[in-house]
């Protein structure tokens, strides 16, 4: 049997336990919901020792956090094979606004090829589809053993931040030794356009209030001779960007990594539809930016700064002739590969210091930050995973990256392996909003690229 007729012969079997797994409403961010997130990890282990994996267990995390799982299958000669981490979550977002769902959401429900239900792309199903892949490979090849060594870590916390999660990873760095990280928590371009991750943005969120008199004054009174706290807010942020898009904190360009011409070249070939796209955009009505690059490339390869809201003063009904006594700011700023979060807030700070006019004092507050990731689609574990999703959807594999951000890049520094994205989801999966859901075909495809990828990986220079 190949690893298509058994992924068919046993999908029923496969979506059936997906609903089960999707029942369990392990919402993380929520506190009433933890005993269920631990009933999420319970079922999943035993979930993986039924599949075959040998070892299948709930780890704690340090500190009190939600516990995740850990798996492994040892190759048939664990000494000459290449170890392969699959990183995941079985937590999940909240689900308001309930009114929004078209069936309950922990009662999955298949519509027209659709699985429906919180978590059915993001990422219990995405993370379940490697339990059939792996079946599926040693049926084709009827052997006993992965012809890679494979580790499962499926954390608890994604959805809630990971606060614990680079913990938990150094505490068990000698188990979790690996030499590649597949992570299975992304999108591809379209159903019909498959392709991989190669990276995901950084993120720095900051606040800065700027204070001046003790109380808010008539402006009358002192308007035009005292510093305006707005005003000097409005001009700090303002001053964020220049004339060409870039951002002007002191070295925030020096350490970020350039796109090659060849994924310039590969992003190009995505069909991208900017007017659909700025639809989708809530209607925007024109594409912005940093000046010498396309909309693919500023969202998802260089590096940005948002203002996220400013406030201060009256803003209540009528007029209120004030000069306010302080003004606020909350700013993100999005990293790419090569970027420290410690630079960039220590940037910040000296950016507000100099733009922070006399008479007025600043506060800034740099916010837990999370660090890029990167995985160069010439190394053998891209290379390898590209075999693997070409193999399974009979086509060639493109590249993306994505905007969002994750633990990835403590996953790599920490165990010190690189990473390979292998995802099957879609935008359209509505992945964090009512409704979301997950083709039913595609994780069926999923599972068969799990099966090719272990035989990609073993064949590749890993070590």
């Amino acid at each position: 049997m190949d690893v298509r007729d058994y992924v068919e012969a046993n999908a029923r079997a496969f979506i059936d336990d997906l609903k089960q797994w999707l029942a369990i409403p392990s919402i993380s961010a929520d506190p009433d919901r933890h005993g269920d997130v631990r009933r999420s990890a319970e079922w999943l282990a035993v979930h993986l020792r039924g599949a075959g994996f040998g070892v299948a267990e709930v780890w704690e995390t340090p500190s009190g956090g939600l516990p995740a799982v850990f798996a492994e299958w040892p190759a048939a000669d664990p000494a000459a094979a290449p170890t392969v981490l699959v990183y995941g979550h079985h937590d999940v977002q909240p689900v308001e606004p309930m009114e929004e769902w078209h069936s309950p959401p922990f009662e999955p429900a298949e519509r027209d090829g659709l699985l429906v239900g919180r978590g059915a792309s993001d990422d219990k199903g995405q993370v379940l589809f490697h339990s059939l892949g792996v079946r599926a490979c040693l049926a084709a090849s009827s052997a006993a053993a992965p012809p890679v060594t494979i580790k499962l870590l499926i954390e608890g916390e994604e959805e809630s931040g990971s606060e614990h999660f680079a913990d938990l990873l150094r505490r068990e760095q000698a188990r979790l030794a690996c030499d590649v990280i597949v992570i299975s928590d992304t999108t591809m371009w379209a159903a019909d356009v498959p392709s991989m991750c190669t990276g995901m943005r950084g993120l720095v969120p900051v606040e800065v209030t700027l204070t001046g008199p003790v109380r808010d004054l008539h402006s009358g009174s002192f308007g035009g001779g005292v510093p305006n706290p707005l005003h000097a807010m409005a001009s700090l942020l303002a001053g964020l960007h220049d004339e060409q898009g870039r951002v002007t904190l002191p070295r925030f360009y020096d350490r970020v990594l350039p796109l090659s011409e060849e994924e310039r070249d590969l992003l190009a070939r995505l069909p991208f539809d900017q007017k659909q796209w700025l639809a989708e955009a809530g209607q925007s009505g024109a594409a912005y930016g940093e000046q010498g690059f396309s909309t693919l490339e500023r969202i998802w390869a260089r590096p940005t700064a948002e203002v996220n809201g400013m406030w201060g003063g009256h803003t209540g009904p009528g007029s209120k002739t004030i000069i306010p006594r302080a003004a606020h700011a909350k700013i993100s700023f999005r990293l790419v590969a090569d970027q420290d979060p410690a630079d960039v807030g220590e940037a910040f700070r000296e950016y507000v210091a100099a733009a922070t006019p006399d008479g007025l004092t600043a506060t800034v507050t740099v916010q837990p930050a999370v660090r890029p990731c990167h995985s160069p689609i010439t190394s053998p574990a891209v290379l390898a995973g590209r075999r693997a999703m070409q193999r399974a959807f009979g086509r060639e594999v493109l590249f993306t990256k994505e905007g969002g951000s994750g633990p990835e890049a403590d996953l790599a520094e920490i165990l010190a392996a690189p990473l390979v994205f292998v995802a099957v989801g879609l935008d359209s999966d509505q992945i964090h909003a009512p409704n979301e859901s997950v083709d039913l075909s595609l994780l069926l495809r999923g599972a068969e690229v799990s099966a090719y990828l272990w035989e990609e990986l073993a064949a590749a220079d890993l070590k």
